[in-house]
């Protein structure tokens, strides 16, 4: 009673509580997945290819889907206070891929296996799901803390710093050797960047939210045509893909902890943002007590599902955005075809072979799609920024927390003198930019934005997007 209803954006055919038949729901449930499955398996591809996992990959992203569809039905279906029951698909987070890669690069550098460096990274997240766990129960006081600012900066250089894993796989990969920058190389991930451009200004909304597929498969396409593509190991693993908890260990180490702790902290203001939209779309209240009761659940179903990707051997899940254009796009809001969602995503998740297919795709090709999602995480991030007005303050906060953040990723030498538990937390730019800001944040006053603003081209230049 009294609480705000959004109106819906669009018309709807099926609102959140409506009962569509079998044949329509599965059909928005496909277009779903369809928008998703490439955000879903790309940070596994990236995390397995980065850190050399090799023949790990297939099963880790059959895990991928398997807790995707999980962590779909919880968010979808709400289990007691988990979940926001409305329709929200989770998948695998970008967000985390610069921590996740950082611990991975320490184990890696300490002489440890595939199986030791999985064991590190599902034990931190493991434990950092706690606070967003935690979190969920507070998050209408984050906004103090976490303001726009910060998580405008931390996103920006999430983007960013992911830049060079997308351009070197761009360029050919990093075991390319000294065919990196190869011209077919180049023309491949060129290639895949104009379809996705073409097609995200078509006028079938279908098709924007399928580009970056639709570039892939342009690309591997050429690449197959070229003799880039390598099929000798397809068919070579496992026809089903039994899920198994803890098949890799646990490990954890407090240093490499923290990068991911932030993040997860940024992630339960993004899912709060994200569902936020998907209730506007759906024409459902954001504000009052159902509100809160559904954004609580959301963030705390974040939290406990990426709680199980670890367990079952997959990196941490998040809400996905891209699949509000989807609801407003079909009309479909019932959080009924959620199930339908999970449903698919479970089994695909047994099934590895669709793990190895993805495995087929050549790095250029793979370059060239994620040389654009980063770059769209970075913009993302600069749209935060450019959201409020950038005072005096807000461009020094800035200022120091991307020449931080930026100055580590770009010398990363700059921090091996330092104490190794230091070096761990400031050698990571997520964490060190993160912090900075909202140090920055507490220690400079409000008041001091009603000075006169010092010259920052840049900023203006942002605000004024």
């Amino acid at each position: 009673m009294g609480e705000k209803t959004a109106a819906p954006l669009g018309t709807l055919i099926y609102k959140l509580d409506d009962v569509p038949p079998p044949g329509p729901a599965t059909l928005a449930a496909v277009q779903h997945i369809l928008a998703a499955i490439v955000g879903i398996v790309t940070p596994t591809l990236i995390i397995g290819g980065v850190l050399g996992l090799g023949s790990e990959v297939p099963y880790l992203i059959a895990m991928s889907l398997f807790v995707s569809g999980v962590a779909t039905f919880i968010q979808c279906r709400r289990i007691g206070p988990v979940g926001s029951g409305l329709l929200s698909l989770q998948g695998t987070s970008f967000a985390f891929l610069g921590a996740v890669l950082a611990a991975g690069f320490a184990v890696k550098g300490r002489g440890g296996t595939p199986e030791d460096i999985l064991a590190m990274i599902f034990g931190l997240c493991l434990v950092g799901c706690l606070v967003e766990i935690v979190l969920s129960q507070f998050i209408g006081r984050l906004g103090r803390i976490i303001t726009p600012t910060v998580t405008g900066v931390v996103i920006t250089v999430i983007g960013l710093s992911l830049v060079k894993v997308g351009f070197t796989d761009f360029a050919g990969g990093a075991t390319a050797g000294e065919n990196l920058g190869d011209p077919v190389n180049l023309a491949l991930g060129f290639l895949v960047v104009a379809v996705i451009l073409v097609l995200s200004f078509h006028s079938n909304p279908m098709i924007r939210i399928s580009a970056i597929m639709l570039g892939l498969i342009a690309g591997f396409v050429v690449a197959l045509v070229l003799g880039k593509v390598d099929a000798s190991s397809i068919g070579t693993g496992p026809v089903v893909a039994l899920p198994m908890p803890l098949r890799y260990g646990l490990d954890f180490d407090l240093g490499l902890f923290l990068p991911i702790a932030f993040i997860y902290l940024i992630t339960a203001i993004e899912t709060t943002g994200d569902l936020t939209a998907n209730s506007v779309i759906a024409g459902e209240p954001v504000k009052g007590d159902l509100y809160l009761s559904r954004i609580k659940g959301g963030v705390l179903a974040d939290g406990v599902n990426s709680g199980l990707a670890a367990l079952f051997n997959t990196f941490p899940n998040t809400t996905f955005s891209q699949n509000n254009g989807v609801i407003q796009m079909t009309g479909v809001a019932s959080r009924h075809v959620g199930l339908y969602i999970a449903g698919i995503l479970v089994v695909m998740g047994f099934l590895p072979i669709i793990g190895s297919a993805f495995l087929l795709i050549p790095k250029p090709v793979l370059g060239g799609a994620t040389l654009v999602l980063f770059g769209t995480i970075a913009v993302a991030g600069i749209r935060i920024l450019a959201s409020e007005e950038i005072d005096r303050r807000k461009a020094y906060i800035m200022a120091v927390s991307f020449g931080l953040g930026l100055g580590v990723t770009l010398v990363p030498d700059a921090t091996q003198q330092l104490p190794d538990f230091i070096r761990q937390v400031f050698a990571t730019p997520i964490t060190l930019s993160g912090l900075s800001a909202i140090i920055l944040s507490l220690a400079i006053p409000d008041h001091a934005a009603d000075a006169p603003a010092a010259p920052a081209a840049a900023g203006n230049a942002v605000a004024a997007e």
